[in-house]
């Protein structure tokens, strides 16, 4: 099957008819910079039931196609990437008109192209943009930041990545609680993983990196020395874990620091992964062998693989995994510990509970709809935030 699924055709998905609820409220004034909620509250002993959970979402701001959100040390703006290639910023419920990085006419805007992706490092100090150039190919480029600003001299291309096919580029990126960057890359597209990319390990295709984004060793980034691959010939050692066929957004819990990847699925199954923080890498997310827990290319995943803590069929009418957050905050005090997340063609925002690798508690709506729900954001509150491709970006907040 060769129909573009990575994102669903992000295009198309901009004529969907999905009726929003989400409140649309006057702009907000989004909180950030507080400390994490203590270690103390996970695993409270009576979580409420999600069923028993509503929330509103409260439009914010109104950009272009907005795909991806970052916070910075010490700053309470929100960074946004619009899908045009400019990063822009909201303080205090306002969008500042200047963008803080232009890279229009840098990007490709086919269907599942553009500024994918966006993240500044722990320090603040420099930001990182994941992007597909006019040739379709992926770019991880370094800027630093002078003052509110990113400084377009300083850029530096830490890593270029051929895609064979325009869709299933990936293109998230996340600083772990280990200070490397995880950098997501799908199985270079077309449908069906014709390469075999995902189980390959001769390419960086279908997989999570792992990098430290200093320079090192005449090199433009460093490679951990824990990454589990290391020292191998035959294993590119940026890999952390293969086997994904499009991680359309992971994040960590920052309270746990456990990962979670919501893996986009080829026509049936949408699955979301969960990596323990205690892990050393190396795991295995199955595609293409498998789609989700099922067989697609074959039945068993060799050496062995990491099955979905949640999956959902296409049958209510899913068609594309849009990966969010485990909740931290505060203002949604009967939501902490769950992970939200949603699906581009409902546009309801879902939550899901898990103890080991087994979900507790699900429940399939928290009451708003997001139409074109492209992606999730956190604040430095750990408040969270979805986007639609339609334009906006709400703040999840509780029924007054």
């Amino acid at each position: 099957m060769t129909v573009l699924r990575g994102l669903a055709g992000i295009a198309a998905a901009l004529l969907l008819s999905v009726g929003c609820t989400a409140e649309p409220a006057p702009p907000g004034s989004p909180t950030s910079g507080a400390t994490p909620p203590p270690s103390s509250r996970i695993g409270s002993p009576s979580p409420p039931s999600l069923d028993d959970v509503r929330i509103h979402a409260r439009r914010i701001a109104t950009l272009e196609q907005p795909l991806a959100m970052a916070v910075r040390r010490d700053d309470d703006a929100l960074y946004v990437a619009e899908k045009d290639g400019a990063v822009r910023a909201i303080r205090r419920g306002i969008v500042d008109p200047v963008p803080v990085l232009d890279l229009r006419g840098q990007v490709s805007l086919g269907g599942e192209q553009g500024l994918l992706g966006l993240a500044f490092a722990p320090d603040g100090r420099r930001l990182y943009v994941n992007f597909t150039d006019l040739g379709g190919n992926t770019h991880v480029v370094e800027y630093g930041m002078a003052g509110d600003r990113a400084d377009e001299a300083s850029r530096r291309d830490l890593l270029v990545v051929q895609q064979p096919y325009a869709n299933h580029n990936g293109g998230n990126l996340a600083f772990g609680p280990d200070g490397y960057l995880y950098v997501g890359l799908g199985d270079g597209g077309s449908g069906g993983d014709p390469h075999g990319n995902g189980q390959s390990t001769s390419t960086l295709l279908g997989k999570m990196l792992r990098i430290d984004p200093r320079p090192s060793g005449g090199r433009p980034y460093g490679i951990p020395d824990d990454n589990p691959f290391v020292g191998r010939s035959d294993v590119h050692p940026e890999i952390w874990a293969l086997g994904l066929r499009n991680p359309w957004r992971y994040s960590f819990d920052r309270v746990t620091g456990d990962l979670w990847i919501a893996d986009v699925g080829q026509q049936e199954w949408e699955e979301i992964d969960r990596r323990d923080a205690g892990s050393a890498g190396g795991e295995n997310y199955g595609w293409n062998i498998l789609e989700g827990s099922h067989p697609f290319a074959g039945d068993a995943v060799p050496g062995g693989g990491v099955p979905p803590v949640f999956e959902y069929s296409h049958a209510d009418g899913g068609c594309t995994v849009i990966g969010g957050y485990v909740y931290r905050g505060r203002s949604i005090p009967e939501l902490e510990g769950a992970y939200l997340f949603g699906d581009l063609c409902l546009g309801e925002i879902e939550a899901i509970r898990v103890a080991g690798d087994h979900v507790t508690d699900h429940v399939g709506s928290l009451g708003p709809v997001v139409p074109s729900l492209s992606s999730f954001g956190e604040d430095g509150d750990g408040e969270l935030y979805a986007m639609s491709l339609r334009g906006g970006v709400y703040r999840l907040v509780p029924v007054s």
